[in-house]
């Protein structure tokens, strides 16, 4: 078996696209927004990614199985610019894996001209976040005034530890050997959980990126969710903590 394998589907004609990856990582916000765009822009599979870099398995859904992969997804819109995105079950299991993989995907697309680049992520700050800020980092700094006028921002040293894995790469990769610019768009996030809140903040960013409109109830709603299961976890910490000051005062 070869390294990397790409089953194709089809080889769609497409205007300038922008390329969008949103892989697993911190809180899952960037496959959250991947995801969430593949479904409400009924986005067409374009090719499946099999690897001995993702992890030796399969899911199990209704007694069928399903081999781990990642997945390249297309649109076209009609404007400018169509799109192109990568989402998938995981990111590479090593250092050799994202590499390889980040620059085999790029190659792979190369021949479609891929116009910019958004590589999606989360940004950890260690606690639940009431309000999540969309912080970005770019390749050329002529980006960041568009981006800023979309919602993004760029804190001075943030993030103070730089970007990893296929958020990394892919943007890396695509501007030092590809020459395409781009931007990582990183949402705030506790990280402790697949969070919806982080991954909302992006999708409202990206959709003005993208001039694409995108349905924003089902994500609200999980969203909601999530923000209860957290204010019941604020709830019982709480109670916690007061019964073990009575404990401490009996």
């Amino acid at each position: 078996m070869e390294k990397i394998i790409f089953k194709k589907y089809e080889e769609p004609e497409l205007e300038n696209p922008i390329l969008v990856s949103g892989l697993p990582g911190i809180g899952n916000v960037g496959k959250i927004t991947a995801d969430y765009f593949i479904e409400k822009l009924k986005m067409k599979k374009m090719a499946d990614i099999f690897s001995e870099y993702l992890p030796p398995q399969v899911f199990i859904f209704d007694n069928k199985i399903h081999l781990v992969r990642d997945s390249i997804y297309y649109k076209k819109t009609g404007k400018k610019n169509d799109l192109i995105f990568i989402a998938g079950d995981f990111q590479g299991t090593t250092q050799e894996g994202q590499y390889e993989l980040s620059y085999e995907i790029l190659n792979y697309l190369n021949k479609y001209n891929i116009s910019r680049i958004y590589t999606l992520g989360g940004y950890s700050i260690g606690k639940i976040v009431e309000k999540p800020k969309v912080l970005g980092a770019v390749s050329d700094k002529k980006l960041v005034k568009p981006l800023e006028k979309a919602g993004v921002s760029f804190p001075s040293g943030e993030p103070s530890g730089g970007i990893v894995g296929s958020a990394a790469l892919i943007l890396g990769i695509g501007k030092e050997m590809f020459s395409i610019d781009g931007a990582c768009l990183m949402g705030e996030t506790s990280g402790y959980f697949a969070d919806p809140k982080g991954a909302r903040e992006i999708i409202m960013v990206l959709s003005k990126i993208l001039r694409s409109k995108i349905d924003l109830k089902d994500i609200d709603e999980k969203a909601r969710q999530i923000e209860e299961i957290t204010e019941k976890m604020k709830e019982e910490s709480k109670n916690k903590n007061s019964r073990e000051d009575l404990n401490y005062f009996g």
